[in-house]
Protein backbone atom coordinates (compact mmCIF):
# COMPACT_ATOMS: atom_id res chain seq x y z
CA UNK A 1 0.00 0.00 0.00
CA UNK A 2 1.03 2.95 -0.62
CA UNK A 3 1.65 6.16 2.11
CA UNK A 4 -0.55 9.18 1.83
CA UNK A 5 0.93 10.63 4.44
CA UNK A 6 4.36 10.39 2.79
CA UNK A 7 6.43 13.21 2.74
CA UNK A 8 6.76 14.79 -1.20
CA UNK A 9 10.31 15.68 -1.23
CA UNK A 10 9.56 16.96 -4.67
CA UNK A 11 7.18 19.79 -3.17
CA UNK A 12 10.07 20.17 -0.43
CA UNK A 13 12.22 20.92 -3.16
CA UNK A 14 9.90 23.17 -5.67
CA UNK A 15 9.20 25.25 -2.78
CA UNK A 16 12.72 25.82 -1.75
CA UNK A 17 13.81 26.86 -5.45
CA UNK A 18 11.06 28.94 -5.79
CA UNK A 19 12.12 30.82 -2.70
CA UNK A 20 15.77 31.32 -3.49
CA UNK A 21 15.05 32.41 -6.91
CA UNK A 22 12.56 34.86 -5.49
CA UNK A 23 15.36 36.32 -3.21
CA UNK A 24 17.85 36.52 -5.58
CA UNK A 25 15.57 38.67 -8.05
CA UNK A 26 15.06 41.19 -5.32
CA UNK A 27 18.27 40.97 -3.36
CA UNK A 28 19.15 44.36 -5.28
CA UNK A 29 16.39 45.88 -3.33
CA UNK A 30 17.58 43.92 -0.07
CA UNK A 31 21.06 45.82 -0.32
CA UNK A 32 22.65 41.98 0.10
CA UNK A 33 24.46 39.75 -2.98
CA UNK A 34 23.74 36.48 -3.18
CA UNK A 35 25.24 35.88 -6.21
CA UNK A 36 27.75 37.84 -8.52
CA UNK A 37 26.37 40.29 -10.49
CA UNK A 38 22.74 39.88 -8.52
CA UNK A 39 21.54 38.86 -11.99
CA UNK A 40 19.19 35.75 -12.46
CA UNK A 41 21.21 35.49 -15.62
CA UNK A 42 23.73 34.50 -13.44
CA UNK A 43 21.41 31.29 -12.79
CA UNK A 44 20.23 31.36 -16.16
CA UNK A 45 20.44 27.40 -17.52
CA UNK A 46 18.77 28.27 -21.01
CA UNK A 47 21.03 31.03 -21.37
CA UNK A 48 23.81 28.91 -20.78
CA UNK A 49 23.06 26.34 -24.14
CA UNK A 50 22.50 29.50 -26.07
CA UNK A 51 25.77 31.18 -25.08
CA UNK A 52 27.67 27.95 -25.57
CA UNK A 53 26.15 28.07 -28.73
CA UNK A 54 27.51 31.09 -29.82
CA UNK A 55 30.96 30.67 -28.22
CA UNK A 56 31.06 27.73 -30.42
CA UNK A 57 30.04 29.58 -33.65
CA UNK A 58 30.97 32.62 -33.13
CA UNK A 59 33.71 32.68 -30.43
CA UNK A 60 31.86 34.79 -27.76
CA UNK A 61 29.05 34.76 -25.28
CA UNK A 62 25.65 36.28 -25.43
CA UNK A 63 25.31 39.48 -23.55
CA UNK A 64 24.33 39.72 -20.38
CA UNK A 65 24.49 36.02 -19.79
CA UNK A 66 26.92 35.28 -17.00
CA UNK A 67 29.72 32.87 -17.17
CA UNK A 68 28.25 30.67 -14.00
CA UNK A 69 25.00 30.14 -16.24
CA UNK A 70 27.57 27.86 -18.83
CA UNK A 71 28.70 25.57 -15.81
CA UNK A 72 25.09 25.49 -14.80
CA UNK A 73 23.61 24.55 -17.94
CA UNK A 74 26.69 21.08 -18.12
CA UNK A 75 25.45 20.48 -14.82
CA UNK A 76 22.09 20.14 -15.59
CA UNK A 77 23.18 18.29 -18.76
CA UNK A 78 24.38 15.32 -16.53
CA UNK A 79 21.36 14.93 -14.68
CA UNK A 80 19.38 15.00 -17.77
CA UNK A 81 21.61 12.14 -18.76
CA UNK A 82 21.52 10.28 -15.35
CA UNK A 83 18.08 10.86 -14.79
CA UNK A 84 16.04 12.51 -17.43
CA UNK A 85 14.63 16.41 -17.05
CA UNK A 86 14.52 16.36 -12.74
CA UNK A 87 15.27 20.10 -13.27
CA UNK A 88 11.97 20.82 -14.88
CA UNK A 89 9.54 18.44 -12.34
CA UNK A 90 12.01 19.54 -8.99
CA UNK A 91 13.99 22.86 -9.43
CA UNK A 92 12.54 24.99 -12.44
CA UNK A 93 10.06 27.80 -10.36
CA UNK A 94 7.94 28.69 -13.41
CA UNK A 95 7.31 24.61 -13.53
CA UNK A 96 6.77 24.91 -9.99
CA UNK A 97 4.16 27.87 -10.17
CA UNK A 98 1.94 26.43 -12.93
CA UNK A 99 1.54 23.06 -10.82
CA UNK A 100 0.60 25.11 -7.98
CA UNK A 101 -2.03 27.01 -9.89
CA UNK A 102 -3.11 23.58 -11.54
CA UNK A 103 -4.18 22.40 -7.90
CA UNK A 104 -7.30 25.35 -8.15
CA UNK A 105 -7.90 23.75 -11.46
CA UNK A 106 -7.76 20.13 -10.20
CA UNK A 107 -10.13 21.58 -7.82
CA UNK A 108 -12.87 23.36 -9.87
CA UNK A 109 -12.52 20.15 -13.25
CA UNK A 110 -12.20 17.56 -11.23
CA UNK A 111 -11.35 14.35 -13.75
CA UNK A 112 -12.01 17.04 -17.03
CA UNK A 113 -9.23 19.08 -15.62
CA UNK A 114 -5.60 18.50 -18.11
CA UNK A 115 -8.28 16.79 -20.55
CA UNK A 116 -9.94 19.92 -22.28
CA UNK A 117 -7.41 19.72 -25.71
CA UNK A 118 -8.51 16.59 -27.57
CA UNK A 119 -5.52 14.31 -28.33
CA UNK A 120 -5.42 14.50 -32.05
CA UNK A 121 -4.25 17.91 -31.82
CA UNK A 122 -2.79 17.97 -28.22
CA UNK A 123 -0.04 15.38 -30.06
CA UNK A 124 1.00 17.97 -32.49
CA UNK A 125 0.76 20.77 -30.15
CA UNK A 126 3.67 19.05 -28.36
CA UNK A 127 6.03 19.62 -30.97
CA UNK A 128 5.02 23.93 -30.83
CA UNK A 129 8.54 23.73 -28.40
CA UNK A 130 10.68 23.02 -30.95
CA UNK A 131 9.70 25.41 -33.15
CA UNK A 132 10.77 27.81 -30.34
CA UNK A 133 13.61 26.73 -29.52
CA UNK A 134 15.05 26.21 -33.04
CA UNK A 135 13.95 29.92 -33.27
CA UNK A 136 15.50 31.59 -29.97
CA UNK A 137 18.95 29.79 -30.46
CA UNK A 138 19.01 30.87 -33.97
CA UNK A 139 17.82 34.59 -33.54
CA UNK A 140 20.04 34.63 -30.61
CA UNK A 141 23.31 33.23 -32.10
CA UNK A 142 22.68 35.63 -34.44
CA UNK A 143 22.23 38.43 -33.13
CA UNK A 144 24.49 38.02 -29.50
CA UNK A 145 22.06 39.04 -27.53
CA UNK A 146 18.74 37.46 -25.56
CA UNK A 147 15.95 38.35 -28.17
CA UNK A 148 13.68 35.39 -25.68
CA UNK A 149 13.79 38.01 -22.90
CA UNK A 150 10.90 39.90 -24.31
CA UNK A 151 8.41 37.34 -23.85
CA UNK A 152 10.03 35.46 -21.12
CA UNK A 153 7.49 34.08 -18.50
CA UNK A 154 10.02 33.07 -16.04
CA UNK A 155 11.88 36.45 -16.40
CA UNK A 156 8.49 38.21 -16.39
CA UNK A 157 7.55 36.25 -13.31
CA UNK A 158 10.76 37.04 -11.30
CA UNK A 159 10.66 41.02 -12.36
CA UNK A 160 7.02 41.76 -12.25
CA UNK A 161 8.28 44.84 -9.85
CA UNK A 162 11.73 45.68 -11.78
CA UNK A 163 11.72 47.76 -14.70
CA UNK A 164 13.36 45.40 -16.76
CA UNK A 165 9.84 43.70 -17.00
CA UNK A 166 8.24 43.84 -20.49
CA UNK A 167 4.70 43.96 -21.63
CA UNK A 168 5.14 40.61 -24.16
CA UNK A 169 6.76 38.80 -21.05
CA UNK A 170 3.63 39.96 -18.58
CA UNK A 171 1.28 39.09 -21.33
CA UNK A 172 2.65 35.52 -21.58
CA UNK A 173 3.32 34.76 -18.22
CA UNK A 174 -0.40 35.86 -17.18
CA UNK A 175 -1.69 34.03 -19.98
CA UNK A 176 0.24 30.64 -19.16
CA UNK A 177 -1.29 30.72 -15.61
CA UNK A 178 -4.44 30.98 -16.73
CA UNK A 179 -4.03 28.25 -19.29
CA UNK A 180 -2.59 26.36 -16.16
CA UNK A 181 -6.17 26.34 -14.55
CA UNK A 182 -7.03 23.69 -17.42
CA UNK A 183 -3.97 22.40 -18.60
CA UNK A 184 -1.17 21.37 -16.40
CA UNK A 185 1.90 22.90 -17.38
CA UNK A 186 0.76 24.29 -20.59
CA UNK A 187 4.12 26.29 -20.77
CA UNK A 188 6.02 23.19 -20.16
CA UNK A 189 3.92 21.14 -22.65
CA UNK A 190 3.84 23.70 -25.37
CA UNK A 191 5.93 26.18 -25.50
CA UNK A 192 9.57 25.92 -23.58
CA UNK A 193 12.72 25.55 -25.09
CA UNK A 194 14.71 24.75 -22.22
CA UNK A 195 12.02 21.81 -21.84
CA UNK A 196 12.08 20.99 -25.72
CA UNK A 197 16.53 20.49 -25.44
CA UNK A 198 15.96 18.47 -22.12
CA UNK A 199 13.22 16.14 -23.24
CA UNK A 200 15.62 15.19 -26.30
CA UNK A 201 17.63 13.28 -23.88
CA UNK A 202 14.94 10.84 -22.26
CA UNK A 203 15.77 8.81 -25.07
CA UNK A 204 19.00 7.72 -23.91
CA UNK A 205 18.98 8.53 -20.03
CA UNK A 206 20.28 5.58 -17.94
CA UNK A 207 17.42 5.66 -15.15
CA UNK A 208 14.56 5.61 -17.02
CA UNK A 209 10.63 4.84 -15.92
CA UNK A 210 9.53 1.25 -16.09
CA UNK A 211 6.49 -0.45 -15.83
CA UNK A 212 6.41 -4.64 -14.84
CA UNK A 213 3.15 -5.94 -17.57
CA UNK A 214 3.28 -8.57 -15.28
CA UNK A 215 2.28 -6.98 -12.44
CA UNK A 216 0.26 -4.14 -13.82
CA UNK A 217 -3.24 -4.15 -13.30
CA UNK A 218 -4.39 -2.22 -15.58
CA UNK A 219 -5.67 0.38 -13.41
CA UNK A 220 -4.81 3.01 -15.61
CA UNK A 221 -3.72 5.51 -12.91
CA UNK A 222 -0.70 6.11 -13.88
CA UNK A 223 -1.84 7.57 -17.05
CA UNK A 224 -4.46 9.90 -14.78
CA UNK A 225 -1.48 11.09 -12.68
CA UNK A 226 1.00 11.73 -15.29
CA UNK A 227 1.04 15.73 -16.04
CA UNK A 228 2.03 15.73 -18.79
CA UNK A 229 -0.96 13.29 -20.12
CA UNK A 230 1.33 10.40 -21.38
CA UNK A 231 -0.15 6.62 -21.53
CA UNK A 232 2.21 4.79 -18.63
CA UNK A 233 0.35 2.10 -19.05
CA UNK A 234 0.95 1.37 -22.18
CA UNK A 235 4.80 1.59 -22.52
CA UNK A 236 7.32 -0.75 -20.67
CA UNK A 237 9.55 2.18 -20.60
CA UNK A 238 8.94 5.61 -21.05
CA UNK A 239 11.05 7.47 -23.22
CA UNK A 240 8.27 10.21 -24.56
CA UNK A 241 10.27 13.28 -24.72
CA UNK A 242 7.49 15.03 -22.33
CA UNK A 243 9.05 12.88 -19.45
CA UNK A 244 9.45 15.71 -16.62
CA UNK A 245 10.78 12.75 -14.75
CA UNK A 246 8.25 14.03 -11.52
CA UNK A 247 7.49 10.16 -10.40
CA UNK A 248 4.42 10.90 -9.51
CA UNK A 249 3.15 7.39 -11.59
CA UNK A 250 5.46 5.67 -9.69
CA UNK A 251 4.27 2.43 -7.47
CA UNK A 252 6.30 4.71 -4.54
CA UNK A 253 3.95 7.31 -5.18
CA UNK A 254 0.31 6.55 -7.14
CA UNK A 255 0.37 3.25 -8.94
CA UNK A 256 -1.15 0.61 -6.24
CA UNK A 257 0.97 -2.60 -7.20
CA UNK A 258 4.32 -2.66 -5.38
CA UNK A 259 7.14 -2.70 -7.64
CA UNK A 260 5.11 -2.40 -10.72
CA UNK A 261 6.30 1.55 -12.14
CA UNK A 262 9.69 1.95 -11.25
CA UNK A 263 12.73 4.08 -11.85
CA UNK A 264 15.60 1.94 -12.93
CA UNK A 265 18.50 1.08 -15.57
CA UNK A 266 16.58 -1.96 -15.85
CA UNK A 267 13.37 -4.04 -15.76
CA UNK A 268 12.10 -5.36 -12.33
CA UNK A 269 13.28 -8.80 -12.22
CA UNK A 270 15.68 -8.58 -14.96
CA UNK A 271 19.04 -9.81 -13.70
Amino acid sequence: MINKNKFNIRIFTQIIFFVFILLISINKYLGITLIPEGSLHSLCPYGGIETFISFITAGTIVRKIHESALILAALILMLTLLFGPVFCSFVCPLGSIQEWFGKIGKLVFKKKYNHFIPYKFDKYLRFLRYITLIWTVYLTTQTMRLVFLEVDPYFALFNLWSDEVTIGGIIVLVSTLILSLFVERPWCKYACPYGAFLGIFNKIRLFKIRRNSSSCINCKICDNTCPMNITVSEKDKITNHQCISCFECTSEYKCPIAKTVTFSTKKEGVK
